[in-house]
C-alpha cells in the first residue's frame, strides 16, 4: 500500500466513498478487502458525505469534467471532502495530477 506512509503519519481522513471504491476493486479482483479496511479504519478517519460536502461536490464535478478525462462524481466528492477539512489528497490517480496544491501523487 503505497498511501501507507501518509496513512501513519497520523490525521489521515477517508472519504466513504473511497471505502466503497475499494471494495468494488478488490471485489472485482477478487481479492480479500478485510485487512486493508481494518488498516485505513484504524489508522483513519471516515469522513461521510454530507450535504455541504454533496453540494460543492457538485458544484466541481462541471468544472471537473472539463479538466479530466474519465473523471467522475466520486472523484468530485473526494475532491470536495480534502477542500472542506483543508487535507491534500494521497492518490495515484491520475485524474487528480493537475491539482498540485490538493494534492500529493505518490506514482
Amino acid at each position: 500500500m503505497r498511501a501507507k506512509p501518509y496513512i501513519e503519519a497520523g490525521n489521515a481522513l477517508t472519504p466513504t466513498i473511497v471505502i466503497a471504491e475499494l471494495a468494488d476493486k478488490y471485489t472485482r479482483e477478487r481479492m480479500s478487502f478485510s485487512e486493508k479496511l481494518n488498516f485505513i479504519l484504524i489508522r483513519t478517519q471516515d469522513t461521510a458525505l454530507d450535504i455541504a460536502i454533496a453540494q460543492q461536490a457538485g458544484m466541481l464535478n462541471k468544472e471537473r469534467k472539463r479538466v479530466a478525462k474519465r473523471w467522475g462524481l466520486a472523484d468530485s466528492i473526494v475532491l470536495a471532502t480534502a477542500r472542506s477539512r483543508n487535507a491534500k489528497i494521497v492518490t495515484g490517480d491520475e485524474h487528480f495530477r493537475d491539482l498540485t496544491e490538493d494534492v500529493v501523487m505518490i506514482k
